[in-house]
């Protein structure tokens, strides 16, 4: 091992260069990056009092939290693996992901206490403590990280399979930091930049916010979920330079802004969460926002491909070019593609995951050579930038939520009157897009029956919003769905 393989642990190296900065400003509160480092060892020395040691995997229930911040940190410094856990999953999801995932451990927010208690039920944990009794416990000083390897595994994020079921996305903290690095060169970092985060921590993009926090030494403006109004006043007299947003958050804060115009000082609005609508770019555009349109994925770290505020409309619909560490390319016919043919997208790079935990299948299917196969179809256009046709060809992004249609299939097939079901993503003026369901039946059974089944196996994000019975699904000769036929059916039953 070189010494380029380590690097000092981040939150100890930020604490000691701008102790007195502030790292963090939470519901009136701002905490400096010596505060934020004495709290995470703090929590540090209470995991390890939980039996916590360095390689153990620790799910986490949260919304975003200071607790659920200095937990995070604190992990790094046992070096044990964080296993994020989406909050809007049922119980059954988050037993899933716990069991597949081999944690052990289960941390969670108080509010979450009589969720958690069921959950355990399905699960092989060892130990579990919600905020309040974690704090309850004795202390251990056990030893702590001084530095950080940046080839180890840092976090598991589950994401949505094809297969119906999620997988474990291993990201190590050599990908955490070259996807800080790699925004860095794109964005820049300003003196008094200022990040305001309402994306979840639980999901990379929340979760990237906080290692670029601790890398650029950039003050984060976290919140316990969006609001809009909360947003545009920090913008407006907070002096937040930069944001996070999908879609329909963009769109809230534009129709919020109304007459009036950005500091000069406010020099990003981050989107991603898929392509977004060319009416509500030509708006961002006309009230003078600086839209970084983006393409990215928990697989990458965060955003890997960035479109500049100078070509949003130059370049309208393109995600832009890859991040500085980057490569990307397209592949049709296992050859690479020319300009402006569509194929598979395929990216490579250090912030790029090495693989999903325990699929070996799925690593052999999509890495080769280092370059991941995204299952996203796309075309570089003759200037090299990127424009993204489907996102993993049959995914749903509902309100910045990844949502595929096989993992609602297998949920209502699981139903007894249900013979087989097709799902698509329609149009929704406010989420982008929704999940809609055909099914074929054995016997009657209501909508609402079936809505109901859904909504106690399925986060709600996921339920579909109409359920149609159909004669038989539309299947080609090799008796795969058809979903584009369903799209005209939905069409024709609007």
């Amino acid at each position: 091992m070189t010494t380029t393989d380590t690097i000092p642990h981040w939150l100890t190296k930020r604490a000691h260069l701008t102790p007195n900065r502030v790292a963090i400003v939470f519901e009136g509160d701002e905490i400096t990056f010596q505060q934020l480092k004495e709290k995470s060892l703090e929590k540090a020395y209470l995991l390890a009092s939980l039996g916590v040691r360095e390689g153990s995997h620790v799910a986490v229930l949260s919304q975003n939290s200071l607790e659920f911040t200095y937990i995070l940190h604190g992990l790094t410094y046992l070096g044990a693996i964080a296993v994020p856990l989406n909050t809007r999953l049922t119980k059954q999801e988050i037993s899933y992901q716990i069991n597949d995932a081999e944690c052990l451990h289960f941390i969670y927010e108080d509010s979450f206490k009589e969720f958690a208690e069921r959950v355990k039920q399905d699960c092989l944990i060892v130990r579990s403590a919600s905020f309040a009794q974690l704090n309850e416990l004795e202390p251990l000083k056990h030893g702590t990280k001084e530095e950080l390897k940046l080839q180890d595994t840092s976090t598991i994020i589950y994401t949505s399979g094809t297969t119906g079921f999620p997988k474990g996305v291993v990201l190590t903290y050599g990908n955490h930091w070259w996807s800080a690095i790699g925004s860095a060169l794109n964005l820049g970092i300003g003196e008094r930049d200022k990040w305001s985060a309402s994306l979840p921590l639980f999901h990379v993009g929340g979760l990237a916010i906080l290692v670029r926090s601790l890398v650029y030494g950039m003050t984060v403006h976290l919140h316990r979920k969006f609001d809009a109004e909360e947003v545009h006043h920090e913008i407006m007299h907070k002096g937040v330079t930069m944001v996070s947003v999908v879609s329909v958050m963009l769109d809230k804060l534009l129709t919020l802004q109304g007459e009036d115009r950005y500091p000069d000082s406010f020099r990003c609005m981050l989107l991603g969460g898929g392509p977004a609508p060319r009416p509500l770019l030509q708006r961002a555009k006309e009230r003078h926002v600086p839209v970084f349109q983006t393409y990215g994925m928990t697989e990458t770290a965060s955003q890997i491909v960035t479109l500049s505020a100078e070509d949003t409309l130059r370049k309208l619909g393109s995600a832009g070019k890859p991040l500085f560490q980057a490569q990307i390319k397209i592949v049709s016919d296992e050859r690479e593609a020319a300009p402006e043919e569509v194929g598979e997208i395929h990216v490579k790079g250090p912030s790029v995951t090495s693989g999903y935990f325990k699929q070996w299948q799925a690593n052999n299917d999509k890495f080769q050579d280092g370059w991941l196969a995204t299952g996203d179809l796309g075309y570089l256009d003759e200037d090299g930038y990127l424009y993204v046709l489907d996102r993993r060809s049959d995914l749903i992004i509902s309100g910045g939520e990844n949502v595929y249609p096989a993992e609602i299939e297998s949920t209502l097939n699981a139903h007894p009157a249900v013979r087989e079901s097709g799902v698509i993503g329609v149009p929704h003026e406010e989420w982008g897009q929704v999940p809609v369901a055909f099914i074929v039946v054995d016997q009657v059974i209501t909508e609402e029956e079936l809505l109901e089944f859904s909504i106690e196996r399925l986060a709600k994000y996921k339920v579909p919003h109409a359920i149609h019975t159909i004669q038989s699904l539309p299947r080609n000769a090799s008796n795969k769905l058809v979903r584009r036929e369903l799209v005209h059916l939905w069409e024709e039953r609007k």
